[in-house]
């Protein structure tokens, strides 16, 4: 049986607002393998929303519940940023 087509709906969410506020952040555009940490934090901070598509996904949520999941997505990600930021100063003061 061929399970590949599931997976965590939030992750191109997640990798695309990780992209999205890089600018915001150009201490990290040099370093993918922080936007690849900040990807990660942000993803354990929110549940998992297995799928195997995605307008199966889109399709039973209301409005308000796609702006909340939107929102939680931003807020995981601006933490992430803050995470990993904060764990790279304490690194280079080391």
């Amino acid at each position: 049986m061929d399970f590949s087509p599931i997976y965590n709906h939030h992750e191109s969410e997640v990798i695309a607002e990780v992209a999205a506020s890089a600018d915001k952040f150009p201490e990290f555009s040099n370093e993918p393998d922080l936007l690849m940490d900040v990807a990660c934090v942000a993803l354990n901070r929110l549940p998992p929303r297995y799928i195997r598509h995605a307008v199966d996904y889109s399709f039973y949520l209301t409005e308000q519940e796609r702006r909340e999941v939107e929102n939680s997505i931003k807020d995981a990600v601006a933490f992430a940023y803050a995470f990993v930021g904060a764990r790279q100063s304490m690194k280079a003061e080391r």
